[in-house]
């Protein structure tokens, strides 16, 4: 998901990845996941079963979704939506989710994560992940430490329902604060048993990062993996995916999903499935 700028805090919390497909991609064996709000157009325009079917067809498995509000997923209630995806032969495993944070406001923020992680559970997802925090000029070290003690309250609470909690970067964490990289700061002072992090290859790139150097270094700590480019998956010639694949493929590394935030023509069914045929056609993912 893209923050303007790096800075701003959504209100509506998302990510990306969907598509059509030809009748070979569907029958595809490889297990290529999707981040839903690439086809968030799709969605305002044709509604979200519409959405499930488009991803279907192109041959996806493995969904993200982020439209949580007030106990349902796309206006629907979880149980609904996950029948819908089972149905059409996909399987939701995590959400993105999340909630800003005072200590002023922690009893109605934590009540929130209470009934976001009971519908949660009602979904069957595995994970929630937070895919922003604020973060500007003046924030400090203890404003992220305050950050990263509120992450691990967090993943306490989803961890009693079966669920791990993790955090999705952008390149804003890439910046440096009193001399400390806030990703690196981060990934040092979360409970490692309670919160992990969603790397969101393209952003740990832009902001100067190696995503494999970080893989290799802290293999616990990245349970999924967001695969994304400039636009389409592969188009740009400024990521070389094969070497993330394998390095996730040492790592055990399962869930991933495709996230394609902008597209050549303003197609995003167009966008997505070039990027899942571009990941479906790769030697290298099995």
């Amino acid at each position: 998901m893209m923050l303007a700028g790096g800075l701003v805090m959504p209100q509506l919390l998302t990510s990306c990845g969907g598509g059509t497909g030809s009748s070979a991609a569907a029958t595809t064996s490889k297990n290529i996941g999707l981040q839903l709000y690439s086809l968030r157009e799709m969605v305002k325009d044709d509604g979200i079963q519409k959405v499930l079917e488009t991803a279907a067809k192109m041959g996806y498995k493995n969904l993200e979704i982020a439209s949580y509000d007030n106990g349902k997923m796309y206006g629907v209630a979880p149980g609904e939506l996950k029948k819908m995806a089972n149905d059409l032969g996909l399987k939701i495993t995590s959400s993105h989710v999340g909630k800003a944070y005072s200590k002023e406001e922690e009893a109605e923020v934590m009540s929130w994560w209470d009934q976001a992680i009971e519908a949660h559970n009602e979904l069957g997802v595995k994970y929630m992940v937070q895919p922003w925090m604020p973060v500007n000029d003046e924030t400090t070290l203890d404003d992220i430490k305050m950050y990263c003690d509120y992450f691990n309250t967090v993943g306490y609470k989803t961890a009693a329902a079966s669920i791990a909690f993790g955090y999705h970067n952008h390149d804003f964490e890439f910046r440096q604060i009193d001399g400390q990289r806030i990703y690196d700061y981060m990934l040092d002072n979360v409970s490692k048993n309670h919160v992990f992090f969603q790397m969101d290859v393209y952003w740990v790139t832009v902001g100067g990062g190696d995503p494999v150097a970080y893989m290799k270094e802290r293999p616990d700590q990245f349970k999924t993996i967001h695969i994304k480019d400039e636009k389409e998956i592969g188009a740009s010639g400024k990521m070389n995916f094969q070497p993330i694949f394998e390095q996730m493929q040492a790592n055990n590394i399962k869930d991933w999903y495709v996230e394609v935030e902008q597209y050549t023509n303003n197609d995003p069914e167009a966008s997505v499935k070039q990027s899942f045929d571009f990941l479906n056609n790769a030697d290298y993912l099995k």
